[in-house]
């Protein structure tokens, strides 16, 4: 969300209890607190005008609709949030999982990311972590393969 009196990404969390028991939406946690813990909560007007979009997960699937993979080109498609999360490859060339940053962060970093999906970002974890694990094939043997030429016979 945005806040109000900023104008810059905030992440917040409601009372759940004050909102069950006073029918009235009340923040627990703001990513803009201490700093601005005496403001006026105007941020709970995007809540409650569009709750939905107002979640991390909304804003994070909102974000990759409709995106494939910088690297394999294939679809991100529907995300499977604990199994296989999307990632992002930042200007730098690195990649990281989304859930790495802050969610006050995300919209900065969606705006300068391209998306990767889980495969890719494992690939590129395990040569950082390992390179001497992994051996980068150049794209012209996929080209070859895919020509129905056949493959070399060297390991890898």
């Amino acid at each position: 969300m945005t806040c109000p009196e900023t104008r810059e990404a905030a992440a917040v969390s409601l009372d759940p209890l004050e909102a069950a028991f006073s029918n009235s939406l009340h923040l627990s946690t703001c990513s803009r607190w201490p700093e601005r813990a005496a403001c006026n909560q105007a941020c709970l007007t995007q809540i409650a005008s569009s709750p939905h979009d107002c979640l991390l997960r909304s804003i994070v699937a909102s974000w990759y609709a409709g995106k494939s993979c910088i690297e394999c080109k294939r679809p991100i498609g529907d995300i499977v949030w604990h199994e296989a999360p999307p990632a992002l490859r930042l200007f730098d060339g690195s990649s990281h999982e989304w859930g790495d940053y802050a969610p006050q962060d995300l919209p900065n970093l969606f705006a300068t990311s391209e998306p990767l999906c889980f495969y890719c970002n494992n690939v590129n974890e395990l040569a950082r972590a390992r390179p001497d694990l992994v051996i980068q094939r150049d794209v012209g043997r996929a080209s070859a393969r895919q020509a129905g030429m056949k493959p070399s016979q060297h390991l890898y």
